[in-house]
């Protein structure tokens, strides 16, 4: 599970990497959350969003290591699959909202327990980020410590 969780928008991967270590903070605005397990929720979401099984989008390697200099073991850097930032641009309240009760009913079948106006505030944020990137060469990224 991570502790710190932050979603930023940034020109290349190369860019992202450069901020693994300290964080986007100094160089990206980014959404800050916590608490969950980030590439778990990743990997969700694009299921949800997209029809796909987790094992499916497992065993395609979404979402994508972006940096992971400690090998697990510290700070992380995953790109969001591009199929769940579209997804996310595109929804609208409405999806978002059905998408964070699925979510929420994931998470309870494993015992965790997640409030449902957080997650769709979450979902609502990351949509409002992604739709900034539509048609730009900028990707969405996560970043957790």
């Amino acid at each position: 599970m991570s502790i710190i969780i932050k979603f930023f928008v940034a020109p290349s991967h190369e860019a992202a990497a450069a901020v693994v270590d300290c964080g986007p903070d100094d160089a990206f605005r980014s959404l800050s959350y916590g608490n969950f397990d980030a590439e778990e929720a990743l990997i969700e979401w694009e299921g949800i969003f997209t029809g796909q099984s987790f094992e499916e989008l497992a065993a395609a390697h979404e979402p994508e290591v972006v940096a992971d200099p400690g090998n697990g073991d510290g700070p992380v850097l995953f790109a969001v699959p591009q199929a769940l930032q579209d997804a996310l641009a595109a929804a609208d309240q409405s999806k978002l909202v059905e998408a964070a009760r699925l979510w929420v009913r994931e998470r309870a079948a494993d015992a965790e327990v997640f409030d449902e106006e957080i997650a769709t505030e979450i979902l609502s944020d990351l949509a409002r980020l992604a739709h900034g990137v539509e048609g730009r060469d900028h990707c969405l990224y996560c970043w957790t410590a």
